[in-house]
């Protein structure tokens, strides 16, 4: 039961307007405030700017960030309340997690091409699957054949 622990995401979205230092300084204030309230920071990342599903105070974009944490839960309501009152988060919510701690990802942004080189088992496994599922389908249109022969028969 040791690797089933409880843990917490807080996902918030900042107004895409601000600058990048501007975000930065979020996220550094709130990692910073969660360790005052008594939480234990297990990763912290910036998603990036996405479109939102639907208009959020005059923004059709955003930039999210993911935090995940540790706590007696007392340290939520605190953090939200910051979140609350600023007025560069748009949105935020806080989730209860189930299962193994998160593990913290590099900081460094890096693009999906170098991940291909660096892992080319994937590029295998991915050319296998597309094989199985076209081997599949041709013989699916061969069972139709025959189907459509047996029924006019």
């Amino acid at each position: 039961m040791n690797d089933q622990q409880s843990y917490y995401e807080t996902m918030y979205i900042l107004r895409p307007d601000i600058a990048e230092d501007a975000v930065t300084n979020h996220i550094d204030k709130y990692n910073k405030l969660l360790k005052e309230f008594g939480g234990t920071i297990l990763d912290s990342q910036m998603r990036g700017k996405r479109r939102l599903a639907y208009q959020i105070a005059k923004h059709r974009e955003g930039i999210y960030v993911q935090l995940s944490h540790q706590g007696d839960g007392q340290h939520i309501f605190k953090i939200e309340k910051a979140m609350r009152l600023s007025e560069d988060v748009i949105r935020y919510m806080t989730v209860k997690q189930e299962g193994p701690l998160p593990t913290p990802r590099p900081s460094t942004k890096s693009s999906p091409q170098t991940d291909d080189k660096e892992n080319p088992e994937t590029k295998d496994e991915s050319k296998e699957n597309q094989s199985v599922v076209s081997g599949n389908t041709s013989n699916a249109g061969k069972d139709n054949a025959k189907t459509k022969e047996n029924s006019e028969s």
